[in-house]
Formats: structure tokens, sequence, C-alpha cells
């Protein structure tokens, strides 16, 4: 931070690019007073790397002091380093928590009175919290490694607790700053599913090596009394059981996969909604790495054909709301809300080259092979 005028960064091109009349240092900014002499995202463009360099994020502003532009060096922030992340932490345990008690009542079966009486028992469903967060944080962890790597402010994840279907609605990280080019990008958005990828896998590998757990009778009476909820498997997941000889379900309905194998399933699907190419999404970064500015073209299309899922399960299968139909027609809303503020804009446009073409088709391949039609349904 510069304390002083003697700390203020001056780069060699500033005074090329900017009719500097004034500098002044205000609550840790430094603020340049002036006119832009050429375009002003051309100048940002030519001048982000050398502030970036020097510590500090480039903006542009309205002048206060005379007619034109001013510009705005602050700080990058560093919450890593300047403390403990402690709303990283607070969100961490109580994503663990709110995992434990779903993977305890849910998917082990534990009585709710048994819950109340002894908490403890939650601790049963360790194996389903490991395995549901193992996958989201390797994945998030993947786009920190990659945003480290390339120099891009990131933070650490955040992890959303849910109580309900798995204790969480997923884990996100924040990115600061500008990107500096197309193939840092492009290693940050596919760093996250590629990472997420090989844990799901592993994760599905253990699940699967476990076998069943049995129902209790009362709750087998009770589902086929009542409602009861079904995830379809993906492609990828009956793929690894058909290799490994094992089953990924069973028309046994005493019998249930084993919760870890829920954790493969988070996986396999939440990678599936990232790589949907539009937006500040995984996919969206990718196939804006991948192919330039035209990927708006693309996210374009993507609420449509959401919305055309929605319209043909609905319409042409028959099925109701809760049978995926209102989970389509949301993340239709969803893609056509994050569409207009597009993925990150990077400051070099050059080519990210074949080997990263090559690596990004085969990521969305794979990616395919997670998707479900009809992931969840509700029956009765």
């Amino acid at each position: 931070m510069a304390d002083s005028e003697a700390d203020v960064p001056r780069p060699d091109d500033l005074e090329t690019w900017y009719r500097l009349t004034d500098v002044r240092i205000q609550d840790g900014r430094i603020i340049y007073y002036g006119e832009p002499l050429i375009p002003e995202r051309r100048l940002l463009d030519e001048l982000w790397p050398a502030f970036q360099e020097a510590g500090y994020e480039l903006k542009l502003a309205q002048s206060e002091r005379s007619p034109g532009t001013a510009l705005v060096a602050a700080p990058v922030e560093d919450d890593e380093s300047g403390g403990i992340p402690w709303t990283n932490i607070g969100l961490l345990v109580t994503t663990v928590l709110s995992t434990l008690f779903v993977g305890a009542t849910a998917w082990y079966f534990v009585p709710l009175g048994e819950v109340l009486s002894d908490p403890l028992v939650l601790l049963q469903a360790w194996p389903f919290t490991a395995a549901v967060l193992g996958v989201l944080l390797t994945h998030e962890l993947g786009h920190y490694a990659m945003g480290r790597y390339h120099n891009v402010d990131v933070s650490l994840p955040y992890v959303i607790p849910f109580p309900s279907f798995f204790g969480t609605l997923g884990a996100v990280i924040r990115m600061r700053g500008r990107m500096p080019s197309r193939k840092a990008l492009f290693d940050i958005g596919v760093g996250g599913p590629i990472a997420g990828l090989v844990a799901t896998i592993v994760v599905t590998i253990i699940g699967l090596s476990l076998g069943p757990i049995e129902i209790p009778a009362a709750i087998v009476e009770q589902s086929q009394s009542g409602a009861s909820v079904v995830f379809n498997n993906p492609p990828l997941l009956d793929i690894i059981a058909s290799l490994l000889g094992e089953q990924a379900s069973y028309s046994d309905p005493a019998l249930n996969p084993h919760p870890v194998i829920i954790g493969g399933w988070v996986g396999m699907f939440f990678t599936l909604l990232n790589l949907l190419p539009v937006g500040q999404l995984d996919g969206g970064h990718m196939v804006r790495a991948m192919i330039g500015q035209r990927q708006e073209t693309i996210a374009a299309l993507v609420p449509a054909v959401l919305f055309g899922l929605a319209g043909y399960l609905h319409y042409v299968r028959g099925l109701s709301l809760n049978q995926s139909v209102g989970l389509w027609a949301f993340w239709g809303v969803f893609a056509l809300v994050i569409a207009f503020n597009g993925p990150a804009d990077p400051v070099d446009e050059s080519s990210i080259g074949l080997p990263r073409l090559l690596v990004g088709l085969l990521t969305f391949g794979i990616g395919l092979l997670c998707f479900m039609l009809v992931p969840i349904q509700i029956q009765g």
C-alpha cells in the first residue's frame, strides 16, 4: 500500500497513454487525475500488467476534480495472507454439520428422535460427508491452484450449507481483478472440472466397493405407500460400475447404494452444471478462452436448450415439475440471468493453442457422460 508519493507506482507507459495532471493518495488508493490519450479499453489493456505486477488493481472512474477520466489503483486484497479466513472456516464447519445431519437422517436412516437424544450418532455419516465435500472441495481447489499458478487473485473455497438432499448447495471461489490471458482463463476454468472428475471417479469406485446398505423395514413400507425421491444414474456412474463388475442400483427395495456413491453422483451432477458454457460457470470461461468472444453466441443458446429440455419432458414425456421439469426450467432462468454478465474478459486475446483446445474438448466430452435427462424424480 502506498503511504507517500514516493511509493506511488509510475509505469514507463503511464504518461505515454495518459496525460497526467495530478496524483493523490486516498484511503490506500492511488488516484491519477488526467485524460486518456487512447480509448479507455485499450488504456486499461496497456497499463494493467504493470500495475498488477506492482500489486494494484487498476480501474477507471469519473474524475471528481476535472472533466475526464481518473485512473484508480487499489491494492489487491489478499484474504489468505492478512489473517484467518473466518468466513470460509465458518461456512465449512456449518456445511460439515449439515452434511452429517442429512447423511445420517436421509442416507443412513438414523431416526430423528435418536439424533435429538444423542447428536453424536451423526458421526455415522462421516463417510457421506467426506465423499460429498471431498469432490466439491477438490473441484474448487483445482481452480484455486490454477489461479495461484497464473498469479490471479483467487479466494479459498466457500462451501454453501443446505439442510436437504446432500446437505450443501456446492462451493465457489471468488476471482478478483482482471484475467491476464485466455490461457490463464482456460487453465483456471478447466482446473476445477478435471480435479473434480478425478475425485468423483475415486469416490465412486470406493462407494461401489463398499456394497449396499439395508433400508429399515419401516422406511421401505413408507416409500411403497407414499412419495419417494429417486436419483437416476448418469452414464459415467454406470460405466464405472460395469468396469468394476459392481451394481450401481438394486431391484430389491430393501437395499440402497452405499451413501459414499452419492458423493460420486453429486460430483458428476455438479460437474455437468458447471460445464454449461454460459456466464461465470466453468464452461463459460472455458469456451470464452477456446473461441474468444464468439462464446456469446453459444451462451445465448444455453437457456433455450434448457427450456427445451423442460418443455420436452413436460409436453412430450408427460412428466410433472417434480420430475426434473422444474429443475431444467430453473437452470434455464439461471442461465438467462448469468448470460448477461458473461465470463471473465482476458487482457491477452492470444489463442490458447491446440493442446489446450483438445483438453477442453475432452473435458466437455466426459462432462456429457454426466448428463441425465431426468436426474431427480419424485415417485408416488
